[in-house]
């Protein structure tokens, strides 16, 4: 299957028609219907449910993921290959899930920049799952993950700084009135969590005597919208502290866990990774502003 096949098949997709996919290819209808047809053909199943609307078969769906996954490889390495070492540019990929440790690679990407201004950045965001797959598959030069991780089979470097963990619940919850939580006080408490939070995490672990008396309601990737549904009341979100603004006319606070709960931010890329030049250069200045750094 080729590059081109691959990408007539995303535009018939994304459109959802073969006549709009046309159109946007610059192809005429019959030579992009004999290139599906193909395809097809090669796959040895259908790629589309035919009517109204092309709508893709669990086969064409999983060719979607594939064919976005191995043309965003593509497009990375030839960007890399415009870009000799003696002429310093390029792209660095990151990626990583909600937390203010961010700051602290946006620091030495703002110093990069200024010393090599053709280094474009490119930010990923997902839950650790999700990094870890784009980082393993190549899609993304370093990955930023907050406990619990497994750093086994990275390389990595722990950032100085820790994440707490705490609620997030509307104003109005009778929680709201606490400074602090206990395991104690989340029985009969519908919750929210974290999707990566694991049996065995530090969070499940701190409430894990009262774990039967929990409710979890829902799950989240990223806070922004689990925030929400604590404003709706729906539940009460377990998540880290800073990500949500809590003060002012916000209808939702911010609790802690105690005793405490916290967790290590860790920057994390390929064992025997070969990088880009743009690449290399991002994780030298990243040394170096760890080397300076207490905090975000």
């Amino acid at each position: 299957m080729e590059l081109i096949q691959m990408k007539y098949f995303l535009a018939v997709a994304r459109e959802e028609s073969i006549s709009r996919a046309a159109d946007f290819l610059y192809i005429t209808q019959p030579s992009l219907t004999r290139q599906i047809q193909n395809m097809e053909k090669e796959v040895g199943q259908p790629l589309f449910v035919r009517g109204k609307k092309m709508r893709l078969t669990e086969a064409g769906q999983l060719l979607r993921r594939r064919a976005e996954e191995i043309l965003a490889l593509y497009e990375k390495t030839e960007r890399e290959l415009l870009h000799p070492q003696e002429n310093v540019g390029g792209d660095v990929y990151l990626g990583g899930g909600e937390t203010r440790a961010m700051h602290i690679l946006l620091r030495a990407a703002q110093k990069m920049r200024t010393q090599y201004p053709d280094i474009r950045l490119h930010i990923h965001s997902g839950d650790i799952a999700d990094v870890c797959e784009h980082v393993d598959k190549g899609l993304l030069d370093f990955g930023l993950v907050i406990e619990p991780a497994d750093l086994t089979k990275y390389e990595s470097l722990r950032l100085p700084f820790t994440e707490r963990w705490g609620l997030i619940l509307s104003k109005r919850h009778p929680l709201a009135e606490k400074k602090e939580i206990a395991p104690e006080d989340l029985r009969g408490v519908r919750l929210i969590q974290s999707r990566h939070s694991l049996p065995k995490s530090n969070v499940t672990e701190w409430y894990k005597s009262v774990a039967q008396d929990i409710e979890i309601v829902a799950t989240y990737n990223l806070v922004y919208n689990a925030a929400l549904m604590a404003e709706a009341e729906i539940g009460c979100v377990l998540c880290i502290d800073g990500l949500i603004n809590t003060t002012g006319e916000s209808k939702v606070c911010f609790r802690p866990l105690s005793p405490p709960v916290t967790a290590h931010v860790d920057v994390i890329w390929k064992k025997y990774q070969i990088f880009s030049r743009a690449a290399q250069i991002f994780l030298q200045f990243l040394r170096e502003e760890l080397s300076a750094t207490t905090e975000p």
